[in-house]
Parts: structure tokens; sequence; C-alpha cells
């Protein structure tokens, strides 16, 4: 009986610490990530990263490329409920700066001082949606990464509400589990 109780006591208390700090189930709303995401596609978010830089006090600084999922505190400012997260993919990092021009994304950094355009040279470019309506210029603070989704035309990212910091990132996408036919590890 009180092995009972007492299973039924930290089965709870588990799955809560392993939704808040190792793993959590996402789904995707909208169209923003097409054609790599679907609308109610579902998904797990690997959260090991953030929990452990979170411990280390490091900032949480995933790599070029990851799709990532986040908080953007200025969110009702465009018509959206605050505190919703939202999916993207990471464009640049601490210290670059991002030109939009003529649907063509350049990052330039130390490595590359005349630039270089992510989409081409990293393997999702093939999922992008190139035509983007807005153009502009930005500088990635320190602990700052800029986020685009891959359907340019119709997302909602780094291009409006600017750099996002690294503390606001939930976690890097893992897995998309359904639909089940599209099942896929990232």
């Amino acid at each position: 009986m009180l092995s009972t109780i007492s299973i039924l006591l930290i089965a709870p208390l588990i799955a809560v610490l392993l939704t808040a700090f190792v793993f959590q189930s996402y789904q995707v709303d909208g169209p923003s990530m097409e054609t790599t995401l679907h609308n109610n596609d579902r998904l797990i978010v690997w959260k090991v990263a953030k929990t452990w830089s979170r411990i280390t006090g490091n900032p949480y600084i995933p790599n070029r490329g990851d799709v990532v999922v986040f908080t953007e505190p200025s969110l009702s400012q465009y018509g959206q409920e605050p505190g919703k997260q939202l999916i993207k993919r990471i464009i640049a990092l601490p210290g670059e700066r991002v030109v939009v021009r003529n649907n063509q994304v350049t990052v330039f950094n130390s490595d590359y001082p005349e630039g270089f355009n992510p989409d081409e040279t990293l393997p999702y470019g093939q999922e992008i949606k190139h035509d983007t309506n807005i153009d502009g210029e930005w500088t990635v603070g320190k602990n700052d990464v800029f986020l685009m989704g891959d359907n340019r035309f119709n997302s909602l990212d780094s291009r409006i509400f600017g750099p996002v910091n690294s503390g606001n990132i939930v976690g890097k996408l893992a897995v998309r589990v359904l639909p089940v036919d599209q099942i896929k590890r990232f």
C-alpha cells in the first residue's frame, strides 16, 4: 500500500521535472516554418543543453541552422498572446551582423568579413521559401541570436522584433513525431 502511494506521488514529480528540464512537446502553430515544418506538426524539443547552461551560468547558444523554440516578450505588440512560444531557425550568432536585401540573407563576422549566405551554405537551404517582404540590417548582441522562419514571406521573426536573447530559448527541435508518416530527427 505504501509503495503504491509513493509511486503515485513520485510519478507526477518526475514527469514535471522531465518536462521542465529535459524535453517538452510542442505543436507547430502556423505556416512560418514551411516547408520544414507544417501547421499542427507535433514535435519534441530537447532542453538538456539549455538546462546545463543555466546550471553552469553560461549562455545557451545553439548552432547556426538549428531550429529552436523560444519566447519573445514583445509579442503582444504584434497581435500575439504574450508568453506564446515560437519556433524558428537560427541564422546569426552573437556579434554578427545580418543584412536582408532582395530575398538574400547575408551574415558578416570575423571569419567572413565579406559576408556569406547561410541559406546557401548550410543543408537546410533547400527547405527555405526565400521570398521575403522585409529588408533590413541588424547587429546581434553578445548573448543574442537572430532567428527567421523558413517561410520568409510569412514569418514573425527577428526581422520584425530584432535579435532574441538566448535566455528566452526554451530548447532545440529534436524530433517531429506527428504526423507519423513524416517522423524525422533534427
